[in-house]
């Protein structure tokens, strides 16, 4: 075994974005010393990147006749659970709608600037698939905003930041998590932490994809440490795909366009110049009679949300994706292959100060001017639903001394999840797993870690170094993304998937033989060599389930299967562990909601 760098906390949090930081506030309120690993900066993580606010159920707005809006946790929970199409998790969707509320006060308390009412109160607005206006924003700039305030809070509160770190291994003494092994990207030397409660909040995963917007980090390291660990994983299927990433100029393709902007009036049209999210067909039987019906309708509800309905354009995502793809399937795309989206109506003060980074994004990537002309999208590999199986409660995985919270934990989106729920989700989640994290470690000591499984590390981490002649991690990737995007993407069949699987495991065989050329130092071939593998076991799962769910729902729509089975696949979620090294994947029912919950579906 090579020496490593050893560091000891009480516990350990595994990225630095949203849910970490406010997992370490937590953890360091309860008294506990604590460490941040963090394979980029400080700083630099998915949250930024949430444009389009934060979404909880304040009612601070005011309708046309001067009342506020009869907002509340009861509508965003029922929202919520038909947005994700009844397979979330019940408690932990009304968890989260109660408490998104007071993260949302506490974030305000920490020093956020949120953008006001006329009245002083948070300004909110509208998002697809929520009732009322629901997003608190700063902009188009709240992810920026939450994890400015959340890092200073961090900060003052005190921990010790390990950055450009990447973990390879979790390691167990008797089942339990007790530590982690990791390198240091810069110098290629290891590192150990021992800690009494590892929490992963390390992001999703989209880089398998051809297009997405994910960064380089989004490789699914973290989903992949807690299923060698023995974690189960749940809904690992439900892929969300945003319906509005840019498509043009090429090198920008996959980059998102915010919901913000059809939320502030934007509009879809095809070739054709037609409005085609008013075509009957794309209406879910869910929705109907409760968005517009009309343009004027829907040009209406801009100036008075209390007498007209929401435009359609504001479904929620996976509805609206579909509706792109058809019409592009079936020849209606622009000359790029996507379709228009049209904010210009508004007017250019009205957009840039709306949506400013928009503005910024297009007029400096594209050299297109929103303010007088269409953005071209389509959709993009964007956000995971499916993920690290947890306790609502606690959010405490099922390997004992493992959390996980945010986008690597599965169960509150279910098959879909609505925009500006991921702000809050990380805020509650973050939350509730450094305050379990923290009842975990009170009174445990610090246990040994197993010089065997960290020599293991090593020599798989060490295995594809200076070799030459082997397999390009750069190559592999390339094909994985090719065959992730045709076959696995939004619309699925079987024929497609089995390719897809087919080709993930020869790759597997494949990258057996990695080789990444020159030493440790500086070396980013040799990071892509354990980025590969993640992405490979994650998109050997994603194809498994999307082979085994034999329906269409939320963000799984399954061209040989149109239809959504309630009363079969409806009721039970599909959960993932490992065994003999491979993954395996069960069916489990989704627990009974009880009557009192059932019954605001009738009221809201």
């Amino acid at each position: 075994m090579e020496p490593c760098e050893a560091f000891d906390y009480d516990i350990l949090v595994v990225g630095a974005g949203g849910a970490g930081l406010r997992a370490v506030i937590a953890a360091r309120e309860a008294g506990c010393r604590v460490g941040v690993v963090c394979k980029s900066l400080l700083g630099k993580a998915h949250t930024v990147m949430a444009e389009g606010g934060v979404a909880a159920a304040l009612g601070n707005m005011v309708s046309s006749d001067g009342e506020l809006e009869p907002d509340g946790w009861e509508t965003h929970f029922v929202d919520t659970m038909k947005g994700g199409a009844f397979l979330n998790n019940w408690r932990m969707v009304e968890i989260f709608a109660h408490e998104a509320i007071d993260r949302v006060f506490e974030l305000e308390q920490y020093g956020a600037v949120f953008d006001r009412t006329p009245e002083g109160r948070i300004a909110q607005r509208p998002f697809g698939g929520h009732k009322y206006r629901r997003l608190n924003h700063v902009g188009d700039r709240t992810g920026l905003e939450l994890i400015r305030t959340v890092q200073d809070k961090a900060v003052g509160a005190g921990m010790d930041v390990h950055m450009e770190v990447t973990l390879v291994r979790l390691l167990t003494a008797g089942g339990v998590v007790v530590g982690a092994l990791g390198y240091h990207r810069e110098t290629g030397r290891f590192v150990t932490f021992r800690a009494k409660a590892v929490v992963l909040a390390t992001g999703g995963w989209g880089r398998m994809f051809r297009f997405t917007s994910n960064s380089w980090e989004g490789t699914g390291d973290g989903v992949t440490l807690a299923y060698e660990a023995g974690a189960e994983l749940i809904d690992m299927e439900m892929m969300q795909f945003h319906p509005t990433g840019m498509i043009w100029p090429p090198g920008m393709r996959g980059i998102l366009v915010t919901e913000g902007v059809r939320g502030e009036g934007g509009i879809l049209r095809n070739s054709r110049g037609e409005r085609f999210m008013f075509k009957p067909e794309y209406m879910p039987e869910l929705y109907r009679g409760q968005f517009a019906e009309s343009e004027q309708e829907a040009a209406g509800w801009l100036d008075d949300k209390k007498r007209f309905r929401r435009p359609p354009e504001l479904l929620p995502r996976d509805v609206v994706s579909r509706a792109i793809y058809r019409e592009v399937k079936a020849g209606n795309g622009c000359e790029h292959g996507g379709v228009f989206l049209d904010v210009s109506q508004r007017g250019a003060e009205y957009i840039k100060a709306k949506l400013p980074s928009m503005y910024d994004q297009f007029h400096a990537l594209g050299d297109v001017d929103i303010t007088v002309e269409p953005m071209e999208v389509y959709p993009t590999v964007h956000y995971t639903m499916g993920g690290i199986r947890v306790d609502p409660e606690t959010a405490a995985a099922t390997v004992p001394g493992l959390f996980a919270a945010g986008e690597v934990a599965g169960g509150l989106h279910g098959a879909n999840r609505l925009g500006g729920n991921s702000l809050s989700d990380i805020l509650v989640f973050g939350r509730r797993a450094g305050d379990g994290a923290a009842a975990w470690a009170a009174g445990k000591s610090l246990a040994e870690l197993d010089p065997a499984q960290i020599a293991d590390g090593q020599e798989q981490m060490l295995k594809p170094l200076g070799k030459s002649g082997g397999e390009s991690p750069y190559a592999l990737h390339a094909e994985l993304q090719e065959t992730m995007q045709q076959n696995a993407m939004i619309a699925r069949e079987e024929a497609g998937l089995k390719i897809a699987l087919d080709k993930v495991r020869e790759l597997q065989k494949r990258a057996e033989g990695l080789a990444a050329p020159g030493g440790r130092e500086y070396n980013p071939g040799w990071h892509a060599t354990r980025d590969l593998v993640s992405m490979l076991t994650v998109s050997e799962i994603i194809v498994l389930c999307a082979l085994e769910r034999k329906e269409s729902r939320g963000a799984q729509w399954r061209i040989d299967f149109p239809e959504r089975d309630d009363a079969g696949w409806g009721t039970k979620n599909l959960v993932v562990h490992r065994r003999d090294g491979q993954p395996a994947v069960v069916e489990s029912p989704l627990p009974a909601m009880p009557e009192h919950l059932k019954a605001l579906f009738q009221e809201h």
